[in-house]
């Protein structure tokens, strides 16, 4: 009931100021307000920009891990470090995302190589799986930089069940690489001024807007914002479906291999069917004649 008077008040307020304004002055705050969202309008157009070139200039990297025990997150890390040290210079040196994109393409499964061993010098036998995806990310803040929400290419690297909390970050532009080494700092320069201007901005509404607009496009497009245990759950239905579906075929085979079973021992003759009993006594009567 406070509240409500308030907003009275100062409607009425309002109402009395803009009065005393006169037209002149009411329409010069209309026109100031109009430039006002323009401006607003203008500025997020252009951070939305950037931030669609920071999804296409980008290469992330996405580590799951195969569950969300202590010891499963403890390996993830290790497996993360083992393939930033040992794969990292390879994209350090590329120069642009194409350069990068065909790199990781090339070493896949040096990748994956560099993480099994890792899961095995540490004593498990976790299946690696390791692919390029192009997938959605919700926004994602790091140490001095945010990734706008979106979809982007990554490798993606899967530990044993990949059921536990995923750990991503960039391979390209090289701002991965610092987290297994001691170089510090990150290298955005493939980025242009506006991106890493957006990246390095503490825009969060603009951020937020992104993400919202981004998540919009996805459920437009059919495909639909799903978490990243979400398409893992889905990935295990599919395979429940196709076994379904295995065992639905092989149940029609061996039907009708008793089909034709059944009918191998039946003939007809002049509308009349003979089984094989029928033609088993006519041969013990010719015997007997």
């Amino acid at each position: 009931m406070r509240l409500l008077k308030k907003c009275k008040t100062l409607r009425a307020a309002l109402g009395g100021r803009l009065a005393r304004m006169g037209r002149r002055g009411r329409w010069e705050l209309s026109v100031l307000l109009g430039l006002a969202l323009a401006l607003s309008l203008s500025s997020f157009t252009r951070f939305s920009a950037a931030c669609a070139g920071v999804r296409e200039d980008t290469l992330r990297l996405h580590i799951l891990a195969n569950s969300d025990s202590e010891a499963d997150q403890e390996l993830k890390l290790a497996v993360r470090d083992a393939i930033l040290q040992a794969e990292g210079g390879m994209f350090a040196a590329e120069r642009t995302k194409e350069g990068a994109l065909r790199a990781a393409g090339a070493d896949l499964e040096a990748i994956r190589a560099v993480a099994q061993r890792t899961v095995r010098a540490r004593g498990y036998s976790y299946p690696i799986a390791v692919r390029l995806e192009n997938m959605y990310f919700s926004t994602r803040e790091y140490d001095g930089f945010t990734l706008p929400a979106g979809r982007y290419d990554a490798v993606r690297v899967e530990i044993g069940a990949h059921a536990g909390k995923n750990w991503f970050c960039v391979l390209f532009p090289p701002m991965c690489v610092p987290a297994a080494t001691s170089d510090g700092g990150q290298d955005m320069s493939a980025y242009s001024g506006a991106e890493q201007q957006a990246v390095c901005s503490s825009y969060k509404v603009g951020f937020a807007a992104v993400e919202w607009l981004e998540g919009l496009k996805e459920s437009l497009s059919g495909q639909g914002v799903r978490t990243l245990a979400e398409a893992d759950g889905q990935a295990e239905q599919d395979d429940e479906a196709q076994e379904e579906a295995d065992g639905a075929e092989q149940d029609v085979r061996r039907a009708d291999k008793k089909e034709n079973a059944s009918r191998a021992g039946t003939e007809h003759s002049g509308g009349r069917t003979v089984t094989t009993a029928d033609r088993t006594q006519a041969q013990a009567a010719r015997t007997e004649d």
